[in-house]
């Protein structure tokens, strides 16, 4: 698993790359979560677009990404979400829970847009 960060404005943009089916991928995805928002950065955009597999630990782990942020008064969006994963979503009922988005631009702009 590889993670891209990059900043824009006040919001983390996380490039993931590889799948997330458990250890070690997962832990670096909630370190970097958790590093984040020890940094105050709040608002974060997760592009899914080179993730091709996910799991129940992956699941978790954006459960976990989103709770985190949301404790820490901020947000998370997914951007760039593959169908695979999108199925993953829509079985689980997880599409009522993330906001997701056709491109990162659109996810950015949705924290314009809200609060």
């Amino acid at each position: 698993m590889q993670i891209k960060e990059k900043m824009e404005n006040d919001v983390a943009v996380l490039t993931l790359k590889g799948d997330l089916l458990g250890e070690p991928d997962t832990s670096k995805v909630k370190d970097k979560i958790h590093s984040l928002v020890g940094d105050d950065v709040k608002k974060v955009v997760i592009d899914l677009g080179g993730v091709n597999y996910l799991n129940s630990s992956g699941l978790g782990t954006l459960i976990a990404a989103l709770t985190t942020t949301r404790n820490a008064g901020g947000d998370l969006r997914l951007a760039r979400v593959g169908d695979k994963v999108k199925n993953l979503f829509v079985i689980t009922q997880l599409v009522k829970v993330f906001d997701t988005y056709e491109t990162v631009e659109r996810a950015l702009s949705s924290f314009k847009t809200k609060p």
